[in-house]
C-alpha cells in the first residue's frame, strides 16, 4: 500500500472550479476521486470544474437525489456519485464499482461523494478532502497506490 499527501489552500469558488478544470487535464483515463467534506464544502462545485475541463457543456447538478450523474459528451466519461443518502446495503445493490472497472461503462474519471459510505474502497484512488476556510477551502490530496505525481495536480501559483 502506498500513499502520499500533499495541502493546499483554494481562496475562492472560482478557484476550485479552476482547479477543477486543470485537474481534469491532468487525470489518466480510469481515475477514481474520492471526495471528502462537510455538506457545501465544494465537492460538487470541484466536480463542475472538472466537467468543464473534460468539455463536457451541460449542467452538472449534485447527484442528491438521482444518487448517479453520468455525463459521456467530454473527452472521457465523467461519473458522479452522492452516497450521502444511501445505507450500505443500498449501496451495496448500486455497484459502484461497475462505474470505474470498465466492463459495464466505459472508464472514465469517477467521483464519489462521501466515499466513507462505500463497503470497500477501491485499490487506487485520489482522495480529495475540502474544509472550508472563510470564503476558500483548504485542500488535501491523497494519493492511494497512485502513479500521478501529486505536484503535478497543484494548481499553479
Amino acid at each position: 500500500m502506498n500513499e502520499n499527501s500533499m495541502q493546499f489552500f483554494l481562496p475562492d469558488l472560482n478557484a476550485t472550479h479552476q482547479w477543477g478544470q486543470q485537474l481534469a487535464q491532468q487525470l489518466p483515463l480510469g481515475t477514481i476521486i474520492l471526495l471528502q467534506g462537510d455538506l457545501g464544502a465544494g465537492k460538487t462545485s470541484l466536480v463542475q470544474g472538472l466537467g468543464r475541463g473534460l468539455g463536457i457543456v451541460g449542467e452538472i447538478v449534485s447527484p442528491t437525489f438521482t444518487i448517479v450523474n453520468e455525463y459521456r459528451e467530454g473527452k472521457m466519461p465523467l461519473y458522479h456519485l452522492d452516497l450521502y443518502r444511501l445505507n450500505s446495503l443500498e449501496i451495496e445493490y448500486l455497484y459502484p464499482e461497475q462505474y470505474w472497472q470498465g466492463e459495464d461503462f466505459p472508464l472514465g474519471i469517477t467521483a464519489v461523494e462521501w466515499p466513507e459510505r462505500l463497503p470497500q474502497l477501491p485499490n487506487q484512488y485520489l482522495q480529495i478532502q475540502l474544509c472550508h476556510q472563510g470564503e476558500g477551502r483548504a485542500i488535501t490530496l491523497t494519493a492511494q497506490d497512485w502513479a500521478v505525481d501529486l505536484k503535478d495536480l497543484l494548481p499553479p501559483r
